[in-house]
């Protein structure tokens, strides 16, 4: 009986060290609950308003004035700790537990992104993303990831274009309270 405890702990314990980031109880908790969200079917990645077969993962999207992506790519300061909706192209999704994903205008990973995030680790999208449309409500950050970080979302599938010289990366990023993910 106390081998039996002690093997189901380690198996647990092991799961749970497996994920991406080291996250709170409780925010483990409700990713788990998103996580179970059937996956998006497969289609064509040409924008369209969402419908009703898109994913709601966070809170809903409330609305509020939807930026262009180009323009918060184009100018990241200007929107810095800015609440901001904006809509694009998901060109990659963490390929482990779906904690991150790259929005952009199109699938070139030589082409501007950035990378969304979820606030508090609270949520995650499905890791089969990359492809579909999404509509993002968060905060946007401009953040230096050391070289490290920069290898260890890459071996998620993240794209980083644009190196600095010691394998950093200036990134731009959302914090998001809300996406909504559809296929055409």
């Amino acid at each position: 009986m106390v081998l039996a405890r002690f093997r189901l702990c380690v198996a647990l314990l092991s799961v749970s060290l497996a994920g991406c980031e080291t996250r709170k109880p409780e925010a483990a908790a409700s990713s788990r609950a998103s996580a179970g969200s059937a996956p998006i079917a497969e289609s064509d990645p040409r924008p369209a308003p969402p419908t009703s077969n898109a994913k709601t993962f966070g809170a809903p999207i409330n609305g509020g004035a939807e930026l262009p992506l180009v323009e918060v790519l184009e100018n990241p300061e200007r929107f810095r700790d800015k609440p901001i909706v904006l809509e694009g192209y998901v060109r990659a999704a963490c390929t482990r537990r779906g904690c991150w994903m790259e929005l952009a205008e199109n699938g070139d990973p030589a082409r501007p992104g950035c990378r969304v995030t979820f606030k508090d680790y609270g949520f995650f999208v499905p890791t089969d993303s990359t492809g579909a449309r999404a509509k993002v409500q968060g905060t946007v950050g401009v953040n230096t990831l050391p070289a490290e970080r920069v290898a260890h979302l890459e071996s998620e599938g993240g794209h980083f274009p644009r190196k600095n010289s010691d394998g950093s990366v200036d990134e731009l990023r959302i914090v998001a309270t809300g996406v909504e993910l559809w296929r055409m």
